[in-house]
């Protein structure tokens, strides 16, 4: 995830135990979101994550997922 982020300015600032905290200065305003690094997500993290990233770009969450996975 914190490498699909990363066309976004997203970059690791900080790991605490097994998440990741990663930042953005892509809008010209800060954003953080911490992402669990386990082997796999639950459906409401992700979800929540992508709600997070999709706000502060001011995109639509499916906008979000369609360019993160094209």
């Amino acid at each position: 995830m914190s490498s699909l982020l990363g066309k976004y300015g997203y970059r690791v600032t900080r790991q605490t135990g097994s998440h990741l905290r990663l930042s953005s200065n892509f809008k010209g305003v800060e954003h953080h979101v911490t992402i669990p690094r386990h082997k796999s997500l639950k459906i409401g993290t992700l979800s929540n994550i992508l709600a997070s990233v999709a706000g502060y770009l001011e995109m639509d969450r499916q906008q979000l997922i369609d360019s993160l996975f094209e």
